[in-house]
């Protein structure tokens, strides 16, 4: 699962420049390599993506300018 992540985040990376000029200032989902979802904030986002994807499956990026600003966020659950 983890290297999963690390491939959303390789992908926003890669994309970008491409996602700052389409969501600057928002919040991407990203899951298989492509945008599930997009929302203006990180509780929204996390909301509605774990509605119908399990948690720890998918990226929530908050789309910033310059590599300086990457930051990933990981959420996991775990039942005992």
């Amino acid at each position: 699962m983890a290297n999963q992540l690390k491939a959303e985040f390789e992908f926003y990376k890669k994309n970008q420049s491409k996602l700052v000029d389409e969501y600057l200032g928002r919040f991407v989902v990203i899951k298989n390599e492509e945008i599930i979802g997009v929302y203006n904030s990180e509780i929204d986002a996390y909301q509605n993506s774990q509605k119908e994807h399990k948690l720890g499956s998918f990226l929530i990026q908050h789309v910033t300018e310059g590599k300086d600003d990457y930051s990933q966020t990981f959420y996991s659950r775990v039942s005992l």
